[in-house]
């Protein structure tokens, strides 16, 4: 009889037989065709190295394949576009972190006794560039930044001995006094900015940004899905991103409030739920305490007082402005950062002057729809108010031009 291990070696065998094709089988490809599959794989060649993969392309038309697809992108773009222009956009030039080189570059190439302004997001809306120009013949630079706080560029300019000029720094309280800092990257882009990202933004500025609505953040697709009503996540916060509040129409950053946040109030109730976020929840971590958050203050108010202490030792005049704030959001500066804490310690501290809308009746009662910025014609009339202040009682040294305009003399913003 037969041993165990002989009726194995026998059937080892025969299944080989079966299994393993022969040399000259493997040689010509014939062996281990599966219909279905494309081709072969290593699977399919046991002991033999994988060949490099050879597929044909098969004969098509490309010419009319091409013309198909871009005829079906330019509808698609022309439908997006459409869909913006609808909805009230317009095009614009977009506040990119390259906008914002451009313009902090100019004080490094021959421009730095010029005035620049810097703070947050009533800087950049609420002060009309045209309008400072057409009183005092000089038009600034501006270097304001949305939710920023305006302290790390406060330092840098005193760390550049190119800047010279004059400097009005706005305070938004809860901005200014916590550092947020929303486009905190601009700094440290405008140091490391290579020919790549210049060039990038030069092609946007022409090509792009004056030529089409939907060239905006807020409408990125991927944005715009993000901020669908999905079904809420359990330990998720319930939280809705702030949305398109401005237009910027001219390269040197001037800008003003998008008037949709005027003419529509379905916009405008929400562009006010989103700061009612800010007052009706829980502090931003790590200023839940009352003891935190003047630690904040504090430092904030220290790092402007060096920085201002080397500004003035070059003789570079600095002058803060608070600008108006209306309605709830007024409401919550008062409780949460008062007058007293925070806007009198920062001038007793730097001994810089400074122009606070609530000592001026001629800064007070704009229309705000938001509650925080100035609307696009009430901008005008800000700048219009504001800038004598500046001339009459802070920078004694002014051109010899008007000083005051009416509104409508200057190409309002559109």
């Amino acid at each position: 009889m037969p041993s165990s291990t002989s009726s194995s070696d026998a059937m080892t065998a025969a299944m080989a037989a079966v299994v393993a094709p022969d040399a000259a089988a493997i040689a010509d490809g014939a062996a281990f065709e599966r219909p279905g599959f494309v081709r072969q794989t290593a699977s399919d060649r046991p002991g033999v190295a994988q060949p490099v993969p050879v597929r044909d392309i098969p004969v098509q038309p490309w010419g009319p394949i091409l013309l198909a697809a871009l005829v079906m992108t330019a509808l698609l773009l022309g439908g997006w576009e459409a869909y913006w222009r609808a909805f009230g956009a317009t095009p614009g030039y977009r506040n990119s972190n390259g906008a914002w080189a451009e313009q902090r570059r100019r004080i490094d190439s021959g421009e730095g006794g010029r005035t620049v302004l810097i703070g947050s997001s009533r800087v950049l809306f609420d002060v009309q560039l045209p309008v400072w120009e057409r009183i005092t013949g000089e038009r600034p630079i501006q270097l304001a930044m949305e939710g920023t706080s305006p302290v790390p560029v406060l330092e840098d300019l005193a760390a550049d001995p190119n800047f010279t000029g004059r400097l009005l720094v706005g305070v938004a309280p809860d901005i200014f006094f916590t550092g947020f800092a929303y486009r905190g990257d601009i700094v440290p882009f405008y140091h490391q900015e290579g020919p790549s990202k210049r060039s990038g933004h030069w092609l946007s500025r022409h090509l792009l940004e004056p030529l089409f609505a939907f060239d905006d953040p807020d409408f990125a697709l991927g944005t715009v899905v993000r901020r669908q009503a999905w079904p809420p996540r359990p330990g998720l916060e319930d939280h809705v991103s702030v949305r398109k509040l401005m237009v910027m129409q001219e390269p040197d950053r001037n800008a003003h409030m998008w008037r949709k946040l005027e003419t529509d109030p379905a916009y405008r109730a929400l562009a006010r739920s989103i700061w009612a976020q800010r007052f009706n929840g829980p502090p931003p971590h790590g200023l839940d305490t009352p003891q935190k958050l003047q630690a904040a203050i504090d430092t904030q108010i220290a790092r402007a007082a060096t920085a201002i202490a080397t500004l003035r030792a070059r003789g570079v005049q600095v002058l803060f402005v608070r600008p108006p704030s209306t309605g709830p959001y007024y409401a919550f500066e008062q409780r949460v950062l008062p007058r007293a804490r925070t806007w009198d310690v920062l001038l007793q501290r730097t001994g810089a002057p400074g122009i606070h809308f609530e000592d001026y009746p001629q800064l007070q009662g704009y229309t705000q729809p938001e509650w925080s910025h100035l609307s696009a014609s009430e901008a005008i009339r800000f700048t219009n108010a504001l800038v004598p202040i500046i001339r009459r009682e802070y920078w004694r040294k002014p051109k010899p031009v008007v000083d005051t305009i009416p509104a409508d003399d200057i190409s309002a913003p559109r």
